[in-house]
């Protein structure tokens, strides 16, 4: 089969590797030549495992080739992917309406991008008007973009469950037709209306986000209960009703697509007249919680902050990214700085983003080890979970560091091997 993806986000790329993988022919469509260029010679721009490698694979098959973003879909092409920035809707509905027109040429506009709730409704709206007076028959289906970063191709090839947004039959057997390469363990396409599949992937992610700040709120409770919010971690988790998942306490969650479900869900109840008091209360736990390192920092040195040296370990929002959007590391450093701190960081991949954003400034040093990050500091706080950071050596750590305080933001070391080792430790809601 013949497809048009749209799109350079990471569900675009592996989108476009995996369907290509399978035997189809797939034209990915992306808004900079130099970034076909990249892709071309093996570089991605997500340090996503196995992808790169496919895409290579896939182009030297001649399964894959690339085209501008502008540039209208192949002569032979009946499928269009749709998975675009957020941002971009716009730009979806500008397709919709340059989608050329041959007779016999249905179309399948496929919907992967996370825009507004009835989005898919209102794409399907513009695909009629461009067919309308022709023979052409065409459905705009919504399959939203349920990928993780970090696990997103194998996510996409072994998918746990798909959602399927369609009223229209053909469209479904189509677009189970493009996933049963996918899809062979078991049936994980539910099917479902456009905006009910548009409206459940935001309701997941609320839920999940709900969870995270639910078990932050326990975890600063504990602190002050004297209780080790581990042991009740593992004791909520026990309960079938609850299960263990997201239940990890830390400094806060980011991340470009994960906070924007949040917000857009939150967006989304609030202008239907509903006050979307659950979510803003997730938000704003979340935004404190990005500052829980930092209150642990001042209530170890009190006022006594100015001229000091903290390392970092870690700014991406998550560990296998190179990318700090929203990432707790960004509101810490702020406030750090705010107080006359010299903060020295490591991170495995994210230093570039961190650089960008950051610019030239005196009190900021990127290191290239971790342990050079970590001479002579006053400090250290772990913040992005690397395994890297799992088990440091705790000899060389001391010995480099001027005062041995340990700020575990995602509670990865044990509280008392760490007090044995001679460091002062403090966790998120550990003792």
């Amino acid at each position: 089969m013949d497809l048009d993806v749209y799109g350079d986000t990471l569900c675009a790329l592996v989108s476009a590797a995996a369907l290509a993988s399978s035997g189809n022919r797939v034209c990915l469509h992306v808004s900079e030549p130099a970034l076909a260029e990249r892709l071309r010679l093996g570089e991605c721009p997500y340090q996503e495992p196995g992808l790169s490698d496919l895409i290579v694979m896939q182009m030297d098959a001649q399964r894959l080739q690339f085209a501008g973003l502008n540039e209208p879909p192949g002569n032979k092409s009946t499928v269009l992917w749709l998975a675009l920035s957020p941002d971009a809707l716009d730009r979806a509905h500008s397709i919709m309406d340059e989608l050329p027109l041959l007779p016999k040429r249905d179309w399948l506009v496929v919907n992967q991008s996370t825009f507004p709730v009835g989005s898919t409704e209102a794409l399907q709206v513009s695909l009629e008007r461009r067919c309308t007076n022709t023979d052409n028959t065409c459905a705009a289906v919504s399959l939203p973009d349920l990928l993780t970063e970090g696990v997103a191709l194998e996510g996409f090839m072994r998918a746990d469950h798909w959602l399927l947004g369609t009223h229209e039959e053909w469209a479904q057997r189509l677009v189970y037709e493009l996933l049963r390469p996918f899809n062979r363990r078991r049936d994980a396409v539910m099917l479902m209306l456009p905006r009910e599949a548009e409206f459940t992937k935001l309701a997941i992610n609320g839920m999940l986000a709900t969870r995270i700040s639910y078990m932050n709120d326990m975890a600063n409770l504990a602190d002050n209960l004297a209780v080790d919010i581990d042991r009740v971690r593992q004791g909520m988790g026990a309960d079938k009703r609850i299960g263990d998942a997201y239940l990890y306490p830390g400094c806060g969650f980011g991340g470009q697509s994960f906070s924007r479900d949040v917000m857009s869900l939150a967006s989304t109840l609030q202008h239907s007249g509903m006050q979307p008091q659950l979510l803003d209360e997730v938000l704003h736990i979340n935004e404190r919680q990005k500052e829980v390192l930092f209150r642990k920092l001042w209530d170890r040195y009190g006022t006594h902050l100015r001229g000091r040296k903290v390392a970092m370990w870690g700014v991406a929002f998550k560990p296998t990214s190179t990318r700090i959007d929203n990432a707790p590391s960004l509101k810490l450093l702020e406030a750090l700085w705010a107080q006359g701190v010299e903060v020295h960081v490591h991170d495995p991949r994210a230093l570039p983003a961190l650089a960008e954003w950051a610019g030239e400034r005196d009190d900021l040093v990127l290191h290239d080890d971790p342990y050079a990050a970590a001479d002579g500091a006053d400090a250290l706080m772990l913040v992005t979970e690397w395994k890297v950071y799992w088990s440091p050596d705790l000899a060389l750590l001391k010995a480099v560091m001027n005062t041995p305080v340990l700020l575990d933001g995602r509670n990865v070391w044990d509280p008392s091997f760490m007090k044995e080792s001679g460091f002062e430790y403090y966790g998120i809601g550990r003792r």
